[in-house]
């Protein structure tokens, strides 16, 4: 397995030698370790950390309405951030159930159409339950309706004072979270149980990438691409469609009702959780599986130049999308709106566009060469 980064000195020197000599050559890799650790000890964890903490959103919450109190409040609004945090590292895999079973749009839709929430907010007068929120519009449930009646507005910070939430709000955001807290059960289960929760016969969505040959993967090979299409596909939604919409192309085109999480003012962290989650399953870890293999290795195993290119370069885009608050610890709403913060956002864009074409352009063609 491949942990090993080489001093800067060794790199420059590989560099010069160049691997161009062996662009077009195979190579051998055995995947068989890299699929399994990532699909169990990347993917399938993560979604039980996230079906974990919906659970925990859910009894937060349930507090909150029987004793609604300042610390309840700020309890329930970091149970919030906790459960937000495997969902956004998550969208660098987000592919199977999650789109099939439609779950996405239920979890994550946005924009949030807060004069939709008010009515359904004004019905829970009459009491609300989790069916209710089934049967409403992915526009009014999930993350950013929870989020928009714990925080508040966000338009001048990011606390919602307690005498503000509304019986009627704790009536409906309590039907939230256990609509939320089904929907991400039934994620966990479609991975690990049956993908299929209709019919309890189906195999469990992991099986089909731990034993491709399947009409969902017909080979290693096959998953392989899913995962490198992941990661680049995050990295593209974030660069050129969370942070690039709002940002605009100057100052006086700067729009925060694009900024995604804008309420609770983080959507700083967002944006780096998805570029985590890239590294999550570049490097094979989530929690603690440092040592198991991820798509480095595969890297390595045909470049090793490159496979620390890009580990450094998730690195850098991380670095950069944190950097963006600054000194003044600026929410992305305002931060697109400073001139000097506009800069960092600019830099944070280059990287996460750098990152991007190497994934596609360097990555991805050495499914090509794999003497799979």
């Amino acid at each position: 397995m491949f942990k090993i980064i080489l001093p800067a000195a060794i790199l420059v020197s590989l560099t010069a030698c160049g691997s161009s000599d062996h662009e077009q050559q195979g190579f051998d890799f055995n995947a068989d370790s890299l699929i399994n650790n990532v699909v169990n000890n990347v993917i399938v964890d993560g979604y039980t950390t996230l079906n974990g903490r919906a659970q925990l959103l859910e009894l937060a919450v349930s507090d909150l309405q029987s004793n609604p109190t300042t610390s309840n409040l700020l309890l329930a609004q970091s149970a919030w951030k906790a459960a937000r945090e495997p969902w956004e590292q998550g969208e660098s895999h987000i592919f199977g159930p999650v789109d099939s079973l439609e779950i996405d749009p239920h979890l994550d839709s946005w924009p949030l159409n807060t004069n939709d929430l008010a009515a359904e907010v004004a019905d829970a007068a009459n009491g609300y339950t989790l069916e209710n929120v089934l049967a409403a519009n992915d526009e009014i449930q999930g993350f950013h309706a929870m989020e928009y009646l714990l925080f508040g507005d966000g338009i001048n910070d990011n606390t919602k004072a307690i005498v503000d939430v509304t019986v009627n709000e704790l009536t409906y955001l309590s039907a939230l979270t256990q609509a939320f807290a089904k929907y991400t059960d039934d994620l966990a289960t479609s991975w690990t149980v049956n993908h299929n929760l209709d019919d309890v016969n189906s195999a469990a969505y992991k099986t089909f990438l731990l034993l491709p040959g399947n009409d969902v993967y017909g080979s290693q090979l096959a998953v392989l691409e899913e995962l490198v299409d992941g990661m680049a596909g995050i990295v593209d939604e974030v660069g050129n469609g969370k942070i690039a919409d709002p940002f605009g192309a100057s100052v006086n085109d700067a729009d925060t009702s694009k900024v995604e999480s804008q309420y609770s003012w983080n959507s700083l962290t967002d944006f780096s959780n998805n570029i985590r989650g890239v590294q999550n399953v570049y490097r094979g870890e989530f929690a603690n599986n440092d040592d198991a293999q991820g798509v480095i290795d595969f890297v390595a195993a045909a470049d090793l130049v490159l496979a620390n290119r890009v580990d450094a370069e998730i690195v850098t885009a991380i670095t950069a999308i944190d950097a963006i608050a600054g000194e003044q610890n600026l929410p992305f709403r305002e931060a697109i709106k400073d001139a000097q913060a506009r800069l960092r956002i600019q830099i944070a864009i280059d990287a996460l566009f750098t990152l991007q074409t190497s994934l596609l352009d360097d990555v991805k063609p050495l499914l090509n060469r794999w003497n799979s």
